[in-house]
């Protein structure tokens, strides 16, 4: 048909439906991860699962299953800095925007909604919770020394190439006491097993009755804070 004109096809969409073409700057995509999160994701998870030998969740960001070996309590951020003192030297603690997570026994979830009545505390609305059996925690990164390192058998990683973002890939939380290869984290772990014991031993009732203490003071420092009502 004469003077009728053909659009040329369409370029196809990329993940997002970003349509760019090959030559075009940007990252690069592999089971829709950009390539350099999925790189850093293998890292992360690695350094997990073989050197520290915890379960991690499919998919990236890199999540660690909880109830495993550890449950975790997560905390506002002043609470879990003033509960510092009641844990070992050992014990891990992640730190995530304005929240602390403190690891703890395995099953301590279970134990805190009576722990707290047997406190006092199971009244109030204090902000802290449990992550027991079936939950997910996300996985703080590695130093980058451990970024750096070679898995088994393996080269090291090559560097994201320009445009992915890797770097950005676990940065969700960081680890303000991070986990030490080759000791076995249980016996850092706060504990009702540990109750009555010396002082140098993670105690759980210590500890959440001090998180709640601090979690109470922080609310009322905003209800004090807050304006008085127009009369």
């Amino acid at each position: 048909m004469s003077g009728t004109s053909v659009p040329e096809p369409r370029r196809p969409l990329g993940p997002g439906g970003s349509g760019r073409s090959a030559g075009t700057a940007g990252p690069t995509w592999t089971a829709g991860v950009p390539v350099g999160e999925a790189r850093v994701g293998e890292r992360v998870r690695w350094w997990y699962e073989s050197v520290l030998g915890w379960e991690t969740a499919p998919g990236v960001p890199v999540r660690l299953r909880v109830g495993v070996r550890f449950d975790v309590l997560d905390v506002p951020a002043r609470a879990g800095h003033a509960a510092l003192r009641r844990l070992g030297p050992h014990t891990p603690v992640a730190v995530q925007g304005d929240r602390v997570l403190l690891l703890v026994a395995a099953g301590s979830a279970e134990e805190l909604p009576g722990l707290l009545d047997w406190l006092e505390w199971g009244s109030l609305p204090l902000g802290l919770t449990a992550v027991g059996e079936g939950g997910l925690m996300a996985a703080p990164a590695p130093g980058s020394g451990v970024m750096a390192m070679p898995a088994p058998g393996r080269g090291a990683l090559p560097a994201p190439v320009s445009g992915e973002r890797g770097s950005c890939a676990q940065g969700a939380a960081e680890w303000l006491r991070p986990p030490e290869p080759g000791r076995e984290v249980e016996a850092s772990l706060p504990t009702l097993s540990a109750s009555g014991c010396d002082e140098g031993t993670p105690d759980l009732v210590r500890l959440v009755d001090t998180v709640a203490a601090e979690c109470h003071r922080v609310r009322l420092r905003r209800v004090c804070a807050r304006p008085p009502a127009a009369g």
